[in-house]
């Protein structure tokens, strides 16, 4: 298994899942109000493409059969991790997507 593969897939599943949640007004309000508002109509399909894109990577990592149950996987553990970040570290919540996309290069197999 690739692990910098893993590292991003959980990366875009956990912004996919981020990207949805920010689609609603009560999360974009508590999250980012000062950005401008027009910017939320495009957190759903991002969300969604983000979404598709953790499943490709996961195609790549696993066989057909269980990649889908992997990234069912990835997505209620994202989910989670973005259900109990939410109200106690919302800040942490937005940055939380970068730093696995910055870890990915050091699980690089050789």
């Amino acid at each position: 298994m690739n692990a910098s593969l893993l590292c991003l897939a959980l990366s875009a599943s956990y912004a996919g899942m981020l990207a949805l949640c920010l689609g609603t007004e009560r999360h974009w309000k508590q999250l980012a109000a000062a950005a401008p508002p027009s910017l939320r109509a495009w957190c759903r399909p991002l969300g969604v493409l983000l979404l598709l894109l953790a499943l490709l990577l996961s195609l790549q990592i696993w066989p057909a059969s269980m990649a889908l149950v992997g990234w069912l996987g990835m997505l209620s553990l994202c989910g989670l991790v973005l259900l109990l970040l939410l109200p106690y570290a919302p800040r942490l919540a937005l940055g939380l997507p970068l730093l696995g996309v910055l870890l990915a290069p050091v699980f690089m197999s050789g």
